[in-house]
C-alpha cells in the first residue's frame, strides 16, 4: 500500500512543537497560506495543521479548516475509520482534528495530528471520543478510500490517552 500524500507531509513534522524555533516559524506560515487572518502559534491549530497537510497534497480542505469541528462538513464521511482519513474528536470547550493512522492493541485510535500537547505526534485517542470519519474530497468530488486502508495497522503506544489538545 502507498503512503498517502497528507499522511506523508504530515509525517514530515512529527516531532515540531509549537514553541520550538521550526514551530514557531512554520505554523504562522501555514496560518497565511491557508488564507488565515493571525499569526499566533497560541490559537488552537490541529485544524491548521490538517488543512496544511492536504492543501499540500492538492486535496480540498473544510470552509472554516481552522475549527475542528467544521471538519465533519468539509469531506465525505465514512461509517468506519480507514488510515489516512481525517477523524474529528468531542473535547471539552471544543474539537479536536487529525489523521487516524492505526489502532493500538487496546482498541485507540493512534492518530497523527498537531496540537497534540502543543506539537506534531502520533498519540492514542478512545475511540468513544470520535464524533465523524471523513475522506478528503478532491476537486469538489467526493473521495473514498481503497477498501485495505479499512484494515489499522497496529501501532506500539503507551495507553495514555490523549487529553491535551487545546
Amino acid at each position: 500500500m502507498t503512503e498517502l500524500a497528507w499522511i506523508a507531509e504530515a509525517r514530515a513534522y512529527i516531532g515540531m512543537h509549537e514553541r520550538d524555533a521550526r514551530g514557531l516559524k512554520t505554523i504562522p506560515l501555514w496560518v497565511r497560506a491557508l488564507k488565515g487572518w493571525w499569526s499566533d502559534t497560541k490559537t488552537p491549530w490541529c485544524g491548521t495543521f490538517v488543512g496544511h497537510c492536504l492543501q499540500a497534497a492538492g486535496r480540498d480542505i473544510a470552509k472554516e479548516w481552522y475549527r475542528a469541528k467544521a471538519w465533519v462538513n468539509g469531506a465525505t464521511r465514512l461509517a468506519k475509520p480507514a488510515y489516512g482519513c481525517i477523524v474529528v474528536f468531542e473535547r471539552q470547550g471544543g474539537g479536536h482534528v487529525g489523521f487516524v493512522v492505526g489502532q493500538d492493541k487496546q482498541g485507540n485510535l493512534m492518530v497523527l495530528g498537531g496540537n497534540q500537547g502543543d506539537a506534531v505526534n502520533i498519540k492514542p485517542f478512545a475511540k468513544s471520543r470520535a464524533v465523524a470519519y471523513l475522506w478528503p474530497n478532491k476537486g469538489g468530488k467526493p473521495a473514498y478510500p481503497a477498501e485495505e486502508r479499512y484494515t489499522l495497522p497496529l501501532l506500539q503506544s503507551d495507553g495514555k490517552l490523549s487529553r491535551n489538545e487545546a
